[in-house]
């Protein structure tokens, strides 16, 4: 895609015009008003153009103070240690960190006297913005939502547009960030965030654009950009996060295995399948009814459970839920013209229209729910689409839930959202071009809801289970990665996708373990791998089109699926610890290398490894035979199969068994382990704890652990205090020079 920079008009500013506590107004050649203010410390947005259409809620941050002083042209903003400085023709910034330039307009100039893209553009009759960022040269960027490629964005030409991608293997995505930030070269980190619910396209080095710099083209009324600085990505994530909101707080029994399946035919076979979940041994704490073991195909969806199937659904969830499993069902924001619902919610002004005002009825492409399995899915009828603009259908839709909760449903599959046409028109006055990529944070708000409303009051923190997302999802969890490919560069894009969501300001994310699709079922050893991955992010869910319980991969995968499963259950302590640092900071669970480390040059590339909160180093096997490279960072890392202590700054060749895998501790700090249950009921929630596993000499002290408080002393030696019955587990000599109290 060429990028045409004569069709963009490119704006001055040349006075100011008013100047307020919290920023200042510009006059612009091209007749639009240039604002800028500031949103806390190192936070600073940029705004011109009309303000007519709807925002969305995408943010929950407000203006705040800042310093603003204008002298020979140039007018700076300061705030914390952070300046804005803006220039006028052309308009263009700096931004600064504790007074080194960490982000600027583009320097990328031509030879007849002009920077080659515009700094900031507007094409003449509106509706389209630019603006140009300046790169130096081997300065990475990250984030952009959950996109399966390369974690470094630097090099492609990216869209933020959500859309049903069937697969993780191209730059398609089910959820989008206009958010993106870089470690910097040096001087400090710098994020940018486009707040549109709008497409966006992005050229980060673009060759074909410009390698130096990084250009935003924006399909918007206004160009509206919030820039961020501070001294490392964990702190652009922390503001950004800030800015748009932080993800709350998921109940325990969601951390627990999910076990699905496209589809069980039955309710039957369902029960049957939580039954030998017991009786194999497997933890597991949720069954899902994708959308066609519990919906007419015909009339989906309707919120009527198939009478053909469920003449009685209580009954039915009942026989499930005594196997003490939550359940979690299946919908989409379409309800079928074939469904009496369509007539009654057209009625009621309650869908999406035509331009002649009448319901907008989606007709699916054949391609869209099918794949080359042996197995293929039913298509979807066509059509209408739930307007949630409409304050109305919003509260309808939100209600129509009760039943549902009532009949024994514990949590809903919020599934699809990604389909609204551009030329639909919405209750609000937008148009489907603008309401396409928000429109599934609007269902899946409504959903939470309405789960919220409704759930049973043990079920705790209310949540979803989302595909599709937009910039401020994460406060409306959880995520899951669509679609994978059931081989192992479906793994390998599923860990990207998961990464890079996560570095776009998301802390919740899984995959589907094992795949959804392919021209057959995984391998034994693929699934055995992927779900060791899966065990070390923050939710966990076995699915695919086909079996994908562990006794279908044979007894050996059984085996270990049950070792590692139990495992999981027994690191719900550690990963609560970790989503509390998530909920109050905005750092995912999974940490790509990246973010946990970026000034590392060595483990900066190896994008497939992660740390799972601080403690652990995982490094996921993607091919058969056991073999992986591995970087490790700084430090020291203590082989969790062999207890080796491991230096850090060095790359090594590892290979693990089948029912091993390479996870590491971190030198200097603690893993709280609990009990191997089967359910996350099974757990004493007074104390949880049954082992602190020491890595080598804390680093500090450890004094938020329920049961138990590390405190380091002089030299090494450190105190470790475990109440009731916890065993402390030492590795590396530790052990030595530790003096162990129990109260």
């Amino acid at each position: 895609m060429p990028f045409d920079a004569s069709s963009y008009l490119r704006v001055e500013a040349p006075h100011g015009i008013e100047t307020s506590a919290t920023g200042a107004a510009f006059a612009t050649a091209t007749g639009d008003i240039f604002e800028v203010s500031a949103f806390g410390p190192g936070v600073f947005r940029l705004r011109m153009g009309p303000k007519t259409l709807p925002d969305y809620a995408l943010l929950v941050g407000r203006a705040k103070p800042c310093e603003t002083i204008e002298r020979d042209g140039i007018w700076t903003f300061q705030n914390g240690d952070a300046t804005l400085e803006i220039r006028g023709a052309p308009l263009r910034f700096r931004l600064l960190h504790r007074g080194a330039a960490v982000f600027t307009s583009t320097t990328d100039e031509h030879i007849r006297g002009f920077t080659r893209l515009p700094a900031f553009g507007r094409v003449r009759h509106g509706g389209q913005w630019t603006a140009a960022f300046a790169l130096a040269s081997g300065e990475p960027v990250y984030g952009l939502g959950e996109k399966f490629g390369p974690l470094n964005k630097r090099g492609q030409l990216l869209q933020s547009w959500v859309q049903d991608a069937l697969g993780v293997n191209t730059g398609l995505a089910y959820k989008e960030a206009p958010f993106a930030w870089s470690p910097g070269t040096g001087a400090g980190a710098w994020g940018v965030f486009v707040h549109t619910p709008g497409a966006v396209i992005h050229g980060v080095g673009h060759p074909d654009w410009s390698h130096r710099s990084y250009a935003l083209v924006v399909d918007d009324e206004a160009l509206d950009l919030f820039l961020f600085a501070a001294d490392a990505p964990a702190d652009i994530l922390y503001r950004y996060t800030e800015l748009t909101g932080r993800a709350p707080p998921v109940p325990l029994w969601s951390l627990g295995l999910w076990v699905s399946r496209a589809y069980y035919k039955t309710p039957q076979e369902a029960a049957q399948v939580a039954a030998q979940l017991r009786s194999h041994r497997i933890p597991c704490d949720v069954l899902t009814l994708d959308g066609r073991a519990w919906w007419q195909v015909e009339t989906r969806f309707n919120f009527e459970w198939d009478a053909r199937r469920f003449p009685d659904p209580r009954a039915a969830l009942a026989e499930i839920k005594r196997h003490a499993l939550r359940v979690c069902v299946s919908e989409c924001p379409y309800v079928s013209a074939h469904a009496a619902l369509f007539g009654e919610l057209a009625d009621q002004g309650y869908l999406l229209r035509t331009a002649k005002g009448e319901p907008y009825v989606f007709g699916w492409d054949a391609s869209l729910g099918s794949s080359p399995s042996h197995e293929k899915p039913t298509p979807l009828p066509d059509s209408g689409i739930v307007d949630f603009t409409n304050p109305a259908a919003h509260a309808w839709w939100r209600d129509a839930h009760a039943a549902m909760f009532a009949d024994g449903v514990d949590v809903i599959k919020c599934d699809f959202g990604e389909h609204v046409p551009a030329d639909a028109l919405a209750h609000n006055g937008d148009r489907g071009m603008r309401l396409h990529n928000v429109y599934p944070l609007l269902f899946n708000r409504c959903v939470f809801e309405a789960t919220g409303k409704f759930q049973a009051p043990a079920d705790g923190p209310p949540l979803v289970w989302g595909r599709a997302g937009w910039a401020g999802s994460q406060r409306v969890p959880v995520q899951w990665g669509g679609d994978p490919q059931s081989d192992w560069e479906g793994l390998a894009a599923s860990l990207r996708g998961a990464l890079s969501w996560g570095m776009s300001g998301v802390p919740y994310h899984s995959s589907d373990i094992g795949g959804c699709y392919g021209t057959a079922q995984p391998t034994p050893e693929l699934y055995v791998r992927w779900l060791q991955a899966g065990v070390f992010g923050s939710h966990m869910r076995l699915h695919g089109i086909g079996e994908r319980e562990p006794w279908a991969f044979g007894a050996e995968a059984e085996a270990i699926a049950r070792k590692w499963l139990a495992f999981r259950y027994r690191l719900l302590p550690y990963l609560q610890r970790v989503i509390a640092q998530a909920i109050e900071t905005g750092m995912p669970v999974m940490r790509a290398m990246p973010l946990a480390f970026p000034g590392n040059p060595l483990v900066r590339s190896y994008e497939t490894q992660f740390m799972c909160g601080d403690a652990l180093l995982v490094a996921p096997i993607l091919k058969p035979g056991g073999e992986v490279e591995i970087a490790f960072p700084p430090g020291a890392w203590f082989d969790l199969n062999s207890r080796q202590r491991l230096p850090g700054q060095r790359v090594v060749r590892y290979r693990a068994g089948l029912d091993q895998f390479p996870v590491f501790g971190r030198e200097g700090y603690a893993l709280p382990v609990g009990a191997a249950v089967q359910h996350t009921g099974e757990i004493d929630i007074a104390r949880p704890l049954k082992q602190l596993w020491v890595f080598g000499t804390p680093a500090q002290a450890i004094d938020h652990l329920p049961q138990a408080r590390i405190v380091a002393g002089e030299e090494g030696v450190f105190t470790v205090h475990a109440a009731g019955d916890m065993k402390v587990e030492f590795f590396g000599d530790a052990a030595g020079s530790a003096v162990v109290a129990i109260p």
